[in-house]
């Protein structure tokens, strides 16, 4: 199954160690482990110099001059897309998970308990021989549910039935959900006083509509093993005629996504509409839409927000037009395709040569042990992140980045306040939205509750099956209440950070502190250059081009003048065109606009970051280490924190449909900061060097 949690996507990172036993179940979640004292140790530098290529200069090249050295030696582990900093955190963090889960395991947990459910989870799922002997028997309800669609109103029922829950649209562009629509559930976009929920396009199993619809050879070339993947999956389950019912799934999925809106669409909050619930069959005619909303136990809501609203009624005339045979042959094959991965090898193996080798170039699937490991994570997270935090998590680590974040906060309105393109106005209500953002570091206040949530040690599909269906409950759930804005929509054991723009806050998940990217042992100048530049990044984030559009409340509201207006948006277009000049593939450039908000966080989280290194300082000169000044140690670390290698596969995935760039090029954004300038002396003609004028500056 693909994951069944949501999750936001915006950083990576992760954590420090310590040993105490798990947590019980009725633990709250401050009641921590005792901070565990540490043996001195010596400062060190914080940055890999052995990975440098020092002959490349800082201004052609300043990724290779950080990095070269590394990418020269380094391969690509087989069972990964890319490698990099983040692979090489994942790894100690999923190796924390795996001795978690087998204590647990060897503690014969109770039945009932939170213990048991994660036992019984990693069991099913490594059970092959149990899920040989069932073959297709886990999906054949959703098979035979399929089969008896004989008219509209059957079609609606089964599409509202199986919506399920989907990622923030502002900090993710999931427009590859297999069921045709999605649900968020959060705060309403000019009411910040009540939970709404929003209905997100769908329908697509595949990373963006751009690989159904770019003429680029590469993308055509994808689509066609895709239509033969579709064929070779119908054909093992027995399906009769499998190229025929391919030909009609293909079909009426490449209509689907060429009615969805563009990643550029699906980021502009504005598009959005609050529709009453009676509105959407004059809105969005062709779905039964008070069959739909039954279904998915949605009738008693009075609004509903369509995050694409022309896309959603693109995609319900689509339900009208397409043929009952068209909709019953899409909705056969995406019920195999998600189920694939825990159905029969044979089924699994066609999965990954599809997804793993075709899109991401991956020759070897991961071990099973480690697919176990993240089904676990994605069904019950917070079982596992409340045990993670009480063996692995110091309250130390906690303050050290409380405090971290701290200085970055206070950076930011002295940046404010040196604008001398803002009016005092806007000044004053981004001044309060900095000031009342909610930072949460480590781990939720409150954990949530699996009680309800059955999970069989001999039943791996249909544990993932529960699994969503249980987090669309917990969503789903959240309506008809106040919105938290201390909620959390990752784990603790979860590689990443995020801001939270609907709820002004940011989320730092405990795995987030582990050198390289934060060592209390290093020098301040590495930990500012790279944990210190995430923590900047998440702060912008309520400032791109994105969160710029909500206020403190988390409210969308223009609170910008319209002079003010127009010079960030300037700015914001000479940004992007420095992204549109990147080339990650010959003839396939990164996408500035795409990617802009990404870009923004990059570029004004590392000058707040620089800032707060130098206000550390105290007025004193930092040491130089190893013949590096401390500015020096601070942008190298900053790009050595995007130390990447990727298969082209993946680069190319990232580039078409990603809004993140690739962290090759993500480390170039140096070239816009003066500290950089003056730390290695660039010169005109070099290829990175800006002069003064051509640099963009946003916050």
């Amino acid at each position: 199954m693909r994951a069944m949690r949501p999750t936001l996507l915006a950083m990576a990172i992760c954590a420090l160690c310590a040993c105490s036993p798990a947590p019980t179940d009725s633990q709250a979640a401050t009641d921590q482990a005792p901070d565990i004292a540490a043996t001195p140790a010596e400062p060190v530098i914080g940055i890999d110099i052995a990975g440098m290529e020092t002959s490349v200069q800082p201004g052609d090249d300043f990724e290779a001059y950080a990095n070269g050295g590394w990418r020269e030696t380094t391969e690509i582990p087989a069972d990964r897309a890319s490698t990099g900093i983040f692979l090489q955190v994942f790894n100690k963090a999923e190796q924390r998970t795996a001795e978690l889960v087998q204590s647990i395991i060897d503690g014969d947990p109770q039945p009932g308990s939170d213990e048991r459910r994660i036992a019984d989870y990693y069991a099913a799922f490594m059970d092959t021989d149990t899920i040989e002997e069932r073959g297709l028997e886990p999906v054949q309800p959703q098979l035979d549910a399929i089969a008896a669609i004989d008219d509209r109103t059957a079609l609606a029922a089964y599409l509202g039935e199986h919506l399920r829950a989907d990622v923030d649209p502002l900090n993710a562009t999931d427009l590859h959900t297999p069921n045709l629509f999605g649900l968020f559930v959060t705060q309403g976009l000019q009411d910040p006083e009540h939970n709404r929920p929003y209905l997100l396009q769908g329908g697509t199993a595949m990373p963006s509509r751009d690989y159904y619809v770019s003429g680029d050879k590469a993308m055509q070339d994808i689509r066609g093993k895709y239509r033969e993947y579709m064929a070779a999956l119908l054909e093992q389950a027995g399906i009769e005629d499998a190229d025929a019912v391919a030909k009609r799934a293909y079909a009426l999925e490449e209509r689907i996504a060429k009615a969805q809106a563009t990643i550029i669409e699906t980021q502009d909050a504005h598009n959005a509409e609050a529709w009453a619930m009676d509105a959407f069959a004059e809105k969005a005619p062709g779905l039964d839409w008070a069959t739909y909303f039954r279904a998915a136990g949605l009738q008693d809501q009075d609004t509903v927000i369509a995050w694409q609203p022309e896309a959603i009624a693109r995609l319900s005339k689509l339900v009208a037009d397409a043929s009952l045979e068209d909709w019953r042959a899409w909705a056969t094959f995406h019920a195999l395709n998600e189920a694939a991965p825990l159905l029969p090898k044979a089924y699994a193996d066609l999965s990954f040569g599809f997804f793993g080798t075709t899109l991401s170039g991956v020759p070897q699937q991961r071990a099973r042990d480690k697919r176990a490991l993240a089904a676990v994570g994605n069904a019950l997270g917070d079982a596992i992140g409340q045990r993670y935090v009480q063996r692995y998590f110091p309250a130390s680590s906690r303050a050290e980045v409380k405090q971290l974040v701290d200085n970055l906060l206070a950076v930011f309105p002295e940046r404010i306040d040196a604008l001398d393109w803002m009016s005092e106005e806007t000044k004053a209500v981004a001044k309060e939205k900095v000031r009342t953002m909610q930072v949460s570091v480590g781990y939720p206040d409150t954990w949530r509750d699996y009680s309800g949530f059955e999970v069989r040690a001999d039943d791996a599909l249909g544990n993932a099956q529960r699994a969503a269906l249980a987090e669309y409950r917990h969503q789903r759930g959240k309506l008809g209440k106040a919105p938290d804005r201390g909620e959390w929509w990752m784990t603790p054991q979860t590689v990443n950070a995020v801001n939270l723009p609907l709820q002004n806050a940011l989320n730092f998940p405990a795995a987030i502190l582990e050198p390289p990217f934060f060592d209390p042992n290093a020098d301040d100048a590495a930990n500012y250059g790279a944990i210190g530049a995430v923590i900047g990044h998440e702060i912008v984030h309520g400032f791109d081009n994105l969160g710029a559009d909500f206020n403190a409340q988390g409210k969308l509201e223009n609170w910008w003048s319209e002079e003010d207006m127009a010079h960030f948006e300037e700015a914001g277009r000479k940004l992007a065109a420095q992204y549109d000049a990147y080339e990650p593939l010959p003839g396939l450039h990164i996408n500035g606009e795409q990617t802009l908000g990404e870009n923004i966080a990059d570029l004004a989280g590392l000058e707040v970051a620089y800032q707060a290194y130098l206000n550390s300082l105290g007025g004193e000169p930092a040491p130089e280490l190893e013949g590096f000044s401390g500015q020096q140690r601070f942008f190298i670390a900053f790009a050595q924190a995007w130390r990447n290698k990727a298969r082209d596969e993946a680069l190319r995935g990232q580039v078409v449909g990603g809004v993140h760039s690739p962290g090759r090029w993500r480390a170039q954004t140096v070239r816009n900061i003066d500290g950089w300038y003056e730390a290695f002396d660039p010169k005109p003609g070099q290829d990175l060097y800006l002069a003064p004028a051509e640099r963009v500056r946003i916050w």
